[in-house]
């Protein structure tokens, strides 16, 4: 068995230990199964609309100019290639999007959303704030900023650092 270590420098807060940790209380587990649930959420407010919320991130995305192309719509995602792929095949054959060569690049295949993508994404985006706003009713607003602040410096500390022990 391999010895972890602190990664990058020393661990000067220990929040967890051996004798308390347990999966359900790992910061971890916490993220993914909130994830979930508000995924599953997600899909039930897009489904009657015939458009998954997955697709309908993927039209937000490109809408934002937050990607150009597949391989940032899959970093933008955390999706890999072949799963965007796909999705951009069944977006592409709804009229959401099309994708074109590079005029600067020939290797490189440019997406660009079509009027009724961006429609898609306009139509869909008050119901899902509406129901983001409803679970978060329980939250005061500072709350709300607290929380947020803390998952963004959670974010940061895991692409400046990454998981201690990961590397190797």
């Amino acid at each position: 068995m391999r010895q972890i270590t602190a990664g990058q420098g020393t661990v000067t807060n220990q929040h967890y230990n051996v004798k308390t940790f347990h999966s359900t209380n790992s910061v971890g587990y916490l993220l993914k199964v909130s994830h979930a649930q508000m995924l599953a959420r997600a899909e039930a407010i897009f489904a009657p609309n015939g458009i998954s919320f997955v697709q309908w991130m993927a039209l937000l995305k490109l809408s934002e100019g937050q990607a150009q192309t597949a391989s940032d719509l899959c970093r933008a995602m955390c999706h890999d290639n072949g799963a965007v792929t796909r999705m951009l095949d069944q977006l592409e054959e709804r009229g959401y999007v099309t994708r074109q060569r590079s005029v600067q690049d020939r290797r490189v295949v440019e997406l660009a959303l079509t009027a009724a993508g961006e429609q898609q994404v306009a139509a869909l985006k008050p119901q899902f704030v509406e129901a983001l706003n409803g679970l978060m009713d329980g939250f005061s607003k500072a709350e709300f900023a607290e929380l947020t602040r803390l998952l963004n410096k959670l974010l940061l500390a895991l692409q400046t650092k990454g998981l201690a022990g990961a590397e190797g």
